[in-house]
Protein backbone atom coordinates (compact mmCIF):
# COMPACT_ATOMS: atom_id res chain seq x y z
CA UNK A 1 0.00 0.00 0.00
CA UNK A 2 1.63 3.66 -0.94
CA UNK A 3 1.64 4.75 2.42
CA UNK A 4 2.27 8.45 3.77
CA UNK A 5 3.90 9.80 6.46
CA UNK A 6 3.88 8.47 9.89
CA UNK A 7 3.68 10.58 12.76
CA UNK A 8 3.65 8.41 16.45
CA UNK A 9 2.43 10.00 18.97
CA UNK A 10 5.24 12.05 21.08
CA UNK A 11 7.15 9.93 23.33
CA UNK A 12 5.45 6.62 22.02
CA UNK A 13 5.79 4.18 18.61
CA UNK A 14 1.65 4.44 18.70
CA UNK A 15 0.36 5.74 15.80
CA UNK A 16 -3.19 8.13 16.29
CA UNK A 17 -6.30 6.20 14.78
CA UNK A 18 -6.99 9.20 12.90
CA UNK A 19 -4.09 9.54 10.81
CA UNK A 20 -3.75 5.65 10.09
CA UNK A 21 -7.87 6.03 9.23
CA UNK A 22 -6.63 9.00 6.75
CA UNK A 23 -3.97 6.77 5.35
CA UNK A 24 -6.23 3.96 4.26
CA UNK A 25 -9.16 6.05 3.44
CA UNK A 26 -6.70 7.54 0.95
CA UNK A 27 -5.73 4.18 -0.59
CA UNK A 28 -9.09 3.15 -0.56
CA UNK A 29 -10.33 5.81 -2.23
CA UNK A 30 -7.89 6.16 -4.66
CA UNK A 31 -8.48 1.91 -5.81
CA UNK A 32 -11.91 3.34 -6.35
CA UNK A 33 -14.07 1.41 -3.35
CA UNK A 34 -17.40 3.35 -3.03
CA UNK A 35 -16.84 4.37 0.68
CA UNK A 36 -13.80 4.36 1.81
CA UNK A 37 -13.73 6.15 5.36
CA UNK A 38 -16.02 4.25 6.54
CA UNK A 39 -14.09 0.89 5.30
CA UNK A 40 -11.06 2.65 6.74
CA UNK A 41 -12.64 3.00 9.75
CA UNK A 42 -14.13 -0.83 9.89
CA UNK A 43 -10.43 -2.18 9.10
CA UNK A 44 -9.16 0.05 11.71
CA UNK A 45 -11.54 -0.91 14.58
CA UNK A 46 -11.13 -4.60 13.47
CA UNK A 47 -7.22 -4.72 14.03
CA UNK A 48 -8.00 -2.66 17.50
CA UNK A 49 -10.61 -5.10 18.36
CA UNK A 50 -12.69 -1.89 19.16
CA UNK A 51 -16.00 -1.00 18.34
CA UNK A 52 -15.76 1.31 15.12
CA UNK A 53 -17.69 3.59 17.38
CA UNK A 54 -14.92 3.80 19.99
CA UNK A 55 -12.23 3.99 17.70
CA UNK A 56 -11.36 7.68 18.38
CA UNK A 57 -10.52 6.44 21.92
CA UNK A 58 -8.67 3.87 21.37
CA UNK A 59 -4.87 3.40 21.53
CA UNK A 60 -2.53 4.02 18.79
CA UNK A 61 -1.56 1.91 16.73
CA UNK A 62 1.68 -0.23 17.12
CA UNK A 63 3.78 -0.74 14.22
CA UNK A 64 2.63 -4.26 14.47
CA UNK A 65 -0.62 -2.91 13.92
CA UNK A 66 0.02 -0.54 11.20
CA UNK A 67 1.39 -3.62 9.48
CA UNK A 68 -1.22 -5.56 9.46
CA UNK A 69 -3.64 -3.03 8.69
CA UNK A 70 -1.60 -1.96 5.78
CA UNK A 71 -1.61 -5.52 4.93
CA UNK A 72 -5.66 -5.73 4.94
CA UNK A 73 -5.60 -2.45 2.82
CA UNK A 74 -3.92 -3.86 0.61
CA UNK A 75 -6.10 -6.93 -0.59
CA UNK A 76 -9.17 -4.37 0.11
CA UNK A 77 -7.46 -2.33 -2.99
CA UNK A 78 -7.19 -5.67 -4.68
CA UNK A 79 -10.91 -5.56 -4.17
CA UNK A 80 -11.20 -8.96 -1.80
CA UNK A 81 -14.86 -7.98 0.30
CA UNK A 82 -14.46 -5.86 3.26
CA UNK A 83 -16.36 -9.01 5.14
CA UNK A 84 -13.74 -11.65 4.24
CA UNK A 85 -11.38 -9.24 5.61
CA UNK A 86 -12.98 -8.78 9.24
CA UNK A 87 -14.40 -12.44 8.67
CA UNK A 88 -17.91 -11.00 9.48
CA UNK A 89 -21.08 -9.40 8.06
CA UNK A 90 -23.88 -7.65 9.79
CA UNK A 91 -27.26 -9.01 9.14
CA UNK A 92 -30.42 -7.26 11.02
CA UNK A 93 -29.23 -7.93 14.54
CA UNK A 94 -27.10 -10.40 13.80
CA UNK A 95 -22.78 -10.72 13.22
CA UNK A 96 -22.60 -13.59 11.10
CA UNK A 97 -19.02 -15.58 10.39
CA UNK A 98 -18.46 -15.46 6.33
CA UNK A 99 -15.71 -15.81 3.74
CA UNK A 100 -14.57 -17.88 0.86
CA UNK A 101 -17.23 -19.93 -0.32
CA UNK A 102 -20.30 -18.56 0.97
CA UNK A 103 -22.27 -15.36 -0.82
CA UNK A 104 -21.92 -12.14 1.72
CA UNK A 105 -25.48 -11.38 2.83
CA UNK A 106 -26.35 -7.64 1.61
CA UNK A 107 -28.34 -5.27 3.45
CA UNK A 108 -31.39 -5.07 0.96
CA UNK A 109 -31.90 -8.45 2.18
CA UNK A 110 -33.19 -7.57 5.36
CA UNK A 111 -36.04 -6.34 3.87
CA UNK A 112 -37.31 -9.83 2.62
CA UNK A 113 -36.25 -11.31 6.16
CA UNK A 114 -38.32 -8.32 7.76
CA UNK A 115 -41.35 -8.92 5.85
CA UNK A 116 -41.07 -12.82 6.29
CA UNK A 117 -40.77 -12.26 10.52
CA UNK A 118 -43.25 -10.14 10.15
CA UNK A 119 -45.73 -12.51 8.23
CA UNK A 120 -45.07 -15.84 10.66
CA UNK A 121 -46.21 -13.33 14.01
CA UNK A 122 -49.83 -14.55 12.12
CA UNK A 123 -49.14 -17.73 13.53
CA UNK A 124 -48.61 -19.01 17.19
CA UNK A 125 -45.72 -21.39 16.72
CA UNK A 126 -44.88 -20.89 12.29
CA UNK A 127 -42.70 -23.44 10.43
CA UNK A 128 -40.51 -21.18 8.70
CA UNK A 129 -38.22 -22.42 5.75
CA UNK A 130 -35.53 -20.43 4.41
CA UNK A 131 -34.14 -21.99 0.87
CA UNK A 132 -30.96 -21.12 -0.63
CA UNK A 133 -29.56 -19.79 2.77
CA UNK A 134 -26.28 -19.55 2.26
CA UNK A 135 -24.86 -18.19 5.39
CA UNK A 136 -27.95 -18.76 7.33
CA UNK A 137 -28.75 -15.12 7.38
CA UNK A 138 -32.33 -15.08 6.73
CA UNK A 139 -32.88 -18.45 8.73
CA UNK A 140 -30.78 -17.04 11.64
CA UNK A 141 -32.83 -13.67 11.34
CA UNK A 142 -36.08 -15.08 12.05
CA UNK A 143 -34.68 -17.57 14.70
CA UNK A 144 -33.59 -14.75 17.13
CA UNK A 145 -36.24 -12.34 16.14
CA UNK A 146 -39.26 -14.83 16.50
CA UNK A 147 -38.15 -17.43 19.55
CA UNK A 148 -41.63 -18.95 19.00
CA UNK A 149 -40.98 -20.28 15.46
CA UNK A 150 -39.91 -23.58 13.73
CA UNK A 151 -37.14 -22.45 11.14
CA UNK A 152 -35.31 -24.96 8.79
CA UNK A 153 -32.78 -23.84 6.30
CA UNK A 154 -31.63 -25.07 2.84
CA UNK A 155 -28.72 -25.02 1.36
CA UNK A 156 -26.98 -27.08 -1.44
CA UNK A 157 -23.22 -26.05 -1.89
CA UNK A 158 -20.70 -28.15 0.62
CA UNK A 159 -18.65 -24.84 1.38
CA UNK A 160 -21.88 -22.39 2.08
CA UNK A 161 -23.08 -25.26 4.02
CA UNK A 162 -20.24 -25.45 6.31
CA UNK A 163 -20.78 -21.54 7.01
CA UNK A 164 -24.37 -22.13 7.55
CA UNK A 165 -23.09 -25.07 10.80
CA UNK A 166 -20.65 -22.57 12.42
CA UNK A 167 -23.27 -19.75 12.57
CA UNK A 168 -26.05 -21.59 13.13
CA UNK A 169 -24.03 -23.58 16.13
CA UNK A 170 -22.92 -20.15 17.30
CA UNK A 171 -26.23 -18.49 17.45
CA UNK A 172 -27.46 -21.94 19.23
CA UNK A 173 -25.00 -21.64 21.94
CA UNK A 174 -25.93 -17.77 22.16
CA UNK A 175 -29.45 -18.78 23.21
CA UNK A 176 -31.28 -17.90 20.14
CA UNK A 177 -33.68 -21.19 19.01
CA UNK A 178 -31.74 -23.94 17.22
CA UNK A 179 -32.42 -24.07 13.51
CA UNK A 180 -32.66 -26.89 11.15
CA UNK A 181 -29.73 -27.22 8.82
CA UNK A 182 -31.20 -29.40 5.41
CA UNK A 183 -28.19 -30.48 2.45
CA UNK A 184 -30.33 -30.34 -0.48
CA UNK A 185 -30.81 -28.60 -3.82
CA UNK A 186 -33.93 -26.10 -3.82
CA UNK A 187 -34.83 -26.91 -7.59
CA UNK A 188 -35.19 -31.23 -6.64
CA UNK A 189 -38.88 -31.43 -7.31
CA UNK A 190 -39.44 -34.09 -3.73
CA UNK A 191 -37.52 -31.16 -1.55
CA UNK A 192 -38.84 -31.17 1.67
CA UNK A 193 -41.36 -33.46 1.37
CA UNK A 194 -42.27 -34.20 5.00
CA UNK A 195 -43.07 -30.63 5.10
CA UNK A 196 -45.70 -30.62 2.10
CA UNK A 197 -48.71 -28.34 3.08
CA UNK A 198 -47.08 -27.77 6.43
CA UNK A 199 -44.91 -24.57 6.01
CA UNK A 200 -46.43 -21.21 6.94
CA UNK A 201 -43.79 -18.69 5.72
CA UNK A 202 -41.11 -19.39 2.84
CA UNK A 203 -38.74 -17.01 2.36
CA UNK A 204 -35.60 -17.64 -0.66
CA UNK A 205 -33.24 -15.24 -1.61
CA UNK A 206 -31.97 -17.53 -4.65
CA UNK A 207 -28.97 -16.93 -7.38
CA UNK A 208 -30.83 -14.51 -9.68
CA UNK A 209 -28.88 -12.62 -12.21
CA UNK A 210 -29.14 -12.80 -15.38
CA UNK A 211 -25.87 -14.31 -16.83
CA UNK A 212 -24.84 -11.22 -18.97
CA UNK A 213 -24.91 -8.44 -16.27
CA UNK A 214 -21.34 -7.47 -15.17
CA UNK A 215 -20.71 -8.01 -11.60
CA UNK A 216 -18.25 -5.83 -9.36
CA UNK A 217 -14.74 -7.45 -8.43
CA UNK A 218 -16.42 -8.55 -5.80
CA UNK A 219 -18.98 -10.25 -6.58
CA UNK A 220 -16.73 -12.02 -9.67
CA UNK A 221 -13.54 -12.60 -8.04
CA UNK A 222 -15.18 -13.84 -4.54
CA UNK A 223 -18.85 -14.78 -4.19
CA UNK A 224 -19.56 -18.23 -5.60
CA UNK A 225 -20.75 -18.44 -9.15
CA UNK A 226 -23.29 -20.66 -8.17
CA UNK A 227 -24.73 -18.18 -5.60
CA UNK A 228 -25.44 -15.50 -7.94
CA UNK A 229 -26.20 -16.57 -11.38
CA UNK A 230 -29.19 -17.79 -12.03
CA UNK A 231 -29.17 -18.70 -15.85
CA UNK A 232 -29.61 -16.90 -18.82
CA UNK A 233 -32.28 -14.54 -17.97
CA UNK A 234 -31.77 -15.40 -13.92
CA UNK A 235 -34.92 -17.16 -13.54
CA UNK A 236 -33.46 -20.91 -13.29
CA UNK A 237 -33.31 -20.91 -9.50
CA UNK A 238 -36.52 -19.07 -9.22
CA UNK A 239 -38.72 -21.19 -11.37
CA UNK A 240 -38.91 -24.55 -9.86
CA UNK A 241 -38.86 -22.22 -6.42
CA UNK A 242 -42.21 -20.79 -7.18
CA UNK A 243 -43.67 -24.56 -8.03
CA UNK A 244 -42.67 -26.52 -4.98
CA UNK A 245 -43.13 -24.02 -2.37
CA UNK A 246 -47.11 -24.14 -3.46
CA UNK A 247 -46.26 -27.52 -2.68
CA UNK A 248 -45.07 -26.59 0.50
CA UNK A 249 -47.25 -23.92 1.80
CA UNK A 250 -50.32 -24.63 3.70
CA UNK A 251 -53.19 -22.43 2.36
CA UNK A 252 -52.96 -18.84 3.69
CA UNK A 253 -48.98 -19.45 3.81
CA UNK A 254 -46.76 -16.61 2.60
CA UNK A 255 -43.96 -16.80 0.08
CA UNK A 256 -41.52 -14.15 -0.48
CA UNK A 257 -38.71 -14.59 -3.00
CA UNK A 258 -35.93 -11.95 -4.20
CA UNK A 259 -34.82 -11.04 -7.47
CA UNK A 260 -32.54 -9.29 -10.17
CA UNK A 261 -34.10 -5.04 -10.28
CA UNK A 262 -34.83 -6.83 -14.09
CA UNK A 263 -37.73 -9.04 -12.57
CA UNK A 264 -40.33 -6.47 -11.48
CA UNK A 265 -42.25 -8.33 -13.88
CA UNK A 266 -41.16 -11.55 -14.78
CA UNK A 267 -41.46 -12.96 -10.79
CA UNK A 268 -44.65 -12.03 -10.11
CA UNK A 269 -45.97 -13.26 -13.39
CA UNK A 270 -44.32 -16.72 -12.75
CA UNK A 271 -46.58 -16.38 -9.02
CA UNK A 272 -49.34 -14.94 -10.98
CA UNK A 273 -49.23 -18.24 -13.73
CA UNK A 274 -48.70 -20.91 -11.31
CA UNK A 275 -52.40 -20.56 -10.13
CA UNK A 276 -52.20 -21.91 -6.73
CA UNK A 277 -51.42 -18.28 -5.31
CA UNK A 278 -53.21 -15.23 -4.57
CA UNK A 279 -52.16 -11.80 -3.39
CA UNK A 280 -48.80 -11.38 -5.50
CA UNK A 281 -47.31 -8.19 -4.99
CA UNK A 282 -43.87 -6.65 -6.21
CA UNK A 283 -41.58 -4.91 -3.42
CA UNK A 284 -38.96 -2.63 -4.01
CA UNK A 285 -35.88 -1.51 -1.86
CA UNK A 286 -35.19 1.72 0.07
CA UNK A 287 -33.73 3.36 -3.39
CA UNK A 288 -36.74 2.29 -5.36
CA UNK A 289 -35.51 -1.12 -7.13
CA UNK A 290 -37.68 -3.66 -7.45
CA UNK A 291 -36.31 -6.33 -5.42
CA UNK A 292 -38.78 -8.97 -4.00
CA UNK A 293 -42.19 -10.50 -4.68
CA UNK A 294 -44.54 -11.67 -2.15
CA UNK A 295 -47.60 -14.01 -2.86
CA UNK A 296 -50.05 -16.54 -0.39
CA UNK A 297 -51.07 -19.54 -1.05
CA UNK A 298 -54.50 -20.13 -1.89
CA UNK A 299 -56.87 -20.46 1.33
CA UNK A 300 -58.99 -22.70 -0.63
CA UNK A 301 -55.72 -24.51 -1.75
CA UNK A 302 -56.59 -25.03 -5.07
CA UNK A 303 -55.76 -24.09 -8.74
CA UNK A 304 -57.17 -20.94 -10.25
CA UNK A 305 -57.11 -19.92 -14.01
CA UNK A 306 -53.86 -17.27 -14.05
CA UNK A 307 -54.73 -13.60 -14.25
CA UNK A 308 -52.87 -10.05 -13.52
CA UNK A 309 -53.93 -9.89 -9.83
CA UNK A 310 -50.97 -8.49 -8.69
CA UNK A 311 -49.68 -4.85 -7.97
CA UNK A 312 -46.09 -3.13 -7.08
CA UNK A 313 -46.44 -3.15 -3.20
CA UNK A 314 -45.56 0.09 -1.12
CA UNK A 315 -42.67 -1.30 0.69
Amino acid sequence: MTSLPQHPSEGSERERPSLVVARAAQALAAAGVEAPRAEAEQLAAHVLDVPRGRLALADGFTPAQRDRLDALVDRRVAREPLQHLTGAAGFRHLELAVGPGVFVPRPETELLAGWGIEQARRWPAPLVVDLCSGSGAIALAVAQELPSARVVAVERSPAALDWLRRNAAERAAAGDRPVEVVAADVTDPELLADLVGRVDVLLCNPPYVPRSVVVSPEVAGHDPDEAVFGGADGLDVIRPVVGRAAALLRPGGVLGVEHDDTHATAVPALLAADGRYERVEEHRDLVGRPRYATASRRADGQHADPGPAWQTGSS
